[in-house]
C-alpha cells in the first residue's frame, strides 16, 4: 500500500485516507474513487487527495479484519460487521473470559497494523459484553502478514468464553461463641447472590463446631448427599485458617478429599483454602468472602463454575493485579458498537415486601389501602403492565399470602424474599436474580405505594433508557428534585447483587458513575403513601 498525497488527475482507484465535505455532497473516509468522483472534485476545484494506493497482495481493512474475526473459534462468541477496520466481539453467555497473553502477543507483533484488544485473562462476563476487539490501523494490509496472524489464531487459543454452568451448592458454617447468627445468616445470603449468575443453588445450609471432626462429618455428609447437577462445597470458619493443619483443610483430609493450596496472593482473600473430595471442589473461604465486595474468593469461585480445576501453580499465579483494595469490582466494558443495536428489553421490578412500619402496629397494610376499588399492590402493578416493559416481576416479603391474594389473575411473576426484614437491599437483590431481569437490557425499579404513577409516566422513563441506547440510569423527577421510578441499566446488575441493608437504588445512583438521564413526571415522582394519612390524603380507603 502506497499512503500519501496524489494528483487529481491519477486518483481513480484511491482510497480516502479522509473524509471529504463537497457542495455536492459528501465522501467518507474509505471511499474509493471511481471516474465520476473525480469529475465533481474537479468541478469544486480541489486538485490532490490523501489517501492511499491498493497494491497487489494488500487486504481491505475491513476484510483483513473479518479474516482475523473468522480465524477465532466461534463457540459462545457474537462478532460485529466489519467497519472501519474494526470487528468487535461480544460474549453470548454469562461465563469466564478466558486469554493467552502469549498468543494475543504474538499476534500483536506481527504487524503495527494488525492489533488484537481484549479483557483481562479469567475476567468474568455477561451475555452481551464485549470481550475483544480487531482493529486494522492503515486503509489495507500486507495479505502475507495477514495469513500470519490468520494462522496464529488458529493456531493457539487467543481467547474463548467458558460458560458458567450450574452447580448444587452446600454451605458448611462452623461456629464459635462470639460468631453471631446473624453473622452466618448474611453469610449465606451474599454466597447465594454470588451463585446467580451460573444458575447454581444454595441446597443445604449445616451449622456445626469449629473442630475437625464435626467439619469433616459435615463434609463427608455434603458429598454424599444426592443431587441433580455436579456439587460444591464451601465451609466458612468462624476462625481464620492459619496453617496447613489447621481446621478446615485437616477436615477436608478426614473427610477422604486432598488439600490443593492453602493461601493465596490475593488480597483481600488470603487465607483461602482449596480441596477435593473426589471430583467435588471443596473451597474454605476467606472471611472477606462474607462481603459482596471482590476479593480472592471470587476468582477461585469463577473458575470453578467455568469448569476449571484450579492448581496450586494456578493459584500461586495469582498475584499479579490480586491487591484489590484500591479498584473497581468488576471491570466496565465499553461497547461503543453494542451502543447502535436497538435496546428494547426493559422488565419493571415491583418492590412489594416492606413492612410498613410507619403505617403503625396493627394497623392495615397501605399495598392493600384501596384506590377506586383496587388494592394499591393491584394498581401499581396494572400499571407496570400497562407499559411496554416486556415482563413485570413482584417482589414479596411481608405479608406474603395478602399480596399475593390481591394480585390473583394477573400476568406477572412472583418472588418472596425470606430476608426482606434486613431492608431494601436484599429485595432489589432478590428481583435482579430472577432470569427475566438478568437477560434484560435494563430494569425499572418501580415502589408499589406510589399511586400517582402511569403507564404514560414509566413509557416516558422507557422511551428515555432507548434513547440512551440503554447506557444511561434513568430517573423520574419532579420540578428538578429527583425521585422515582428509575431505570438501570444491565452494566450495574452485578452491583445490585452486592447491595447491603436498607439501601436502594439511589445508592447506585448516586456512586455508580453512570451517567443520569431525569424524566419529569410531575408530582407523581415524589407521591408515595407510607401513612394512614397520607394513603387517605391520596383517595385510598384503608383495608386489611
Amino acid at each position: 500500500m502506497k499512503f500519501g498525497s496524489f494528483p487529481i488527475d491519477v486518483a481513480e482507484g484511491l482510497i480516502l485516507a479522509h473524509a471529504l465535505k463537497l457542495a455536492s455532497g459528501s465522501l467518507h473516509k474509505g471511499h474509493r474513487i471511481d471516474a465520476g468522483d473525480i469529475e465533481r472534485l474537479l468541478s469544486e476545484g480541489i486538485e490532490q487527495l490523501v489517501g492511499a494506493r491498493i497494491e497487489p497482495g494488500d487486504i481491505g481493512e475491513d476484510e483483513a479484519a473479518e479474516r482475523l474475526a473468522r480465524a477465532i473459534a466461534p463457540g459462545h462468541l457474537r462478532f460485529s460487521e466489519a467497519s472501519t477496520g474494526r470487528v468487535n466481539v461480544y460474549s453470548t453467555v454469562d461465563g469466564l473470559f478466558v486469554a493467552s497473553r502469549s498468543a494475543v502477543d504474538r499476534l500483536n507483533r506481527i504487524d503495527p497494523a494488525i492489533t488484537l484488544a481484549c479483557l483481562n485473562d479469567h475476567v468474568p462476563v455477561r451475555n452481551g459484553d464485549m470481550v475483544a476487539t480487531f482493529k486494522i490501523i492503515p486503509l489495507a494490509v500486507a495479505g502475507d502478514r495477514l495469513d500470519m496472524a490468520c494462522e496464529v489464531l488458529r493456531a493457539m487459543s487467543a481467547f474463548e468464553v467458558k460458560p458458567f454452568a450450574s452447580r448444587s451448592v452446600s454451605l458448611i458454617a462452623t461456629m464459635l461463641p462470639l460468631l453471631k447468627p446473624t453473622v452466618m445468616d448474611k453469610t449465606a445470603r451474599v454466597l447465594s447472590r454470588r451463585l446467580v449468575a451460573s444458575a447454581s443453588k444454595l441446597v443445604r445450609e449445616t451449622r456445626v463446631a469449629h473442630s475437625v471432626e464435626p467439619v469433616a462429618g459435615a463434609l463427608r455428609a455434603a458429598s454424599r448427599s444426592p443431587d441433580t447437577v455436579p456439587k460444591l462445597i464451601i465451609v466458612f470458619g468462624a476462625s481464620a485458617v492459619i496453617d496447613e493443619e489447621d481446621v478446615i483443610p485437616e477436615a477436608i483430609r478426614q473427610a477422604g478429599g486432598e488439600v490443593v493450596q492453602v493461601g493465596m496472593p490475593v488480597d483481600p482473600g488470603n487465607l483461602l483454602v482449596l480441596g477435593r473430595i473426589g471430583d467435588i471442589p471443596v473451597i474454605g473461604a476467606p472471611g472477606c468472602a462474607r462481603s459482596p465486595k471482590e476479593n480472592g474468593f471470587d476468582w477461585v469461585l469463577d473458575r470453578i463454575l467455568a469448569g476449571e480445576q484450579p492448581s496450586a501453580f494456578d493459584i500461586s499465579g495469582m498475584g499479579l493485579g490480586g491487591l484489590l483494595m484500591e479498584i473497581q469490582a468488576r471491570p466496565r466494558l465499553r461497547e461503543a458498537q453494542a451502543q447502535a443495536t436497538h435496546v428494547g428489553n426493559v422488565v419493571t421490578v415491583v418492590l412489594a415486601a416492606g413492612q410498613a412500619r410507619r403505617m403503625g402496629e396493627g394497623r392495615p397494610h397501605k399495598l392493600l389501602a384501596e384506590f377506586n376499588g383496587v388494592p394499591l399492590i393491584r394498581r401499581s402493578v396494572m400499571t407496570a403492565l400497562s407499559s411496554e416493559a416486556t415482563a413485570v416481576i413482584v417482589v414479596t416479603g411481608h405479608r406474603k399470602d395478602d399480596i399475593e391474594a390481591a394480585l390473583s389473575g394477573l400476568d406477572i411473576l412472583t418472588t418472596h424474599n425470606p430476608d426482606y426484614a434486613s431492608g431494601m437491599a436484599s429485595s432489589l437483590a432478590t428481583g435482579f436474580s430472577v432470569q427475566q431481569a438478568r437477560s434484560a437490557d435494563g430494569v425499572l425499579v418501580m415502589l408499589a405505594d406510589m399511586p400517582g404513577v402511569s403507564s404514560g409516566d414509566l413509557d416516558r422513563l422507557i422511551s428515555a433508557f432507548r434513547q440512551s441506547s440503554g447506557q444511561s440510569i434513568i430517573r423520574a423527577a419532579s420540578g428538578g428534585k429527583r425521585g422515582n421510578p428509575v431505570i438501570l441499566p444491565k452494566s450495574l446488575f452485578d452491583e445490585v447483587l452486592r447491595l447491603e441493608g436498607d439501601v436502594g437504588a439511589r445508592h447506585l445512583v448516586e456512586t455508580s458513575g453512570v451517567p443520569v438521564v431525569d424524566v419529569d413526571i410531575g408530582s407523581a415522582a415524589h407521591l408515595d403513601v407510607d401513612t394512614p394519612e397520607a394513603v387517605i390524603a391520596a383517595g385510598g380507603i384503608l383495608r386489611g
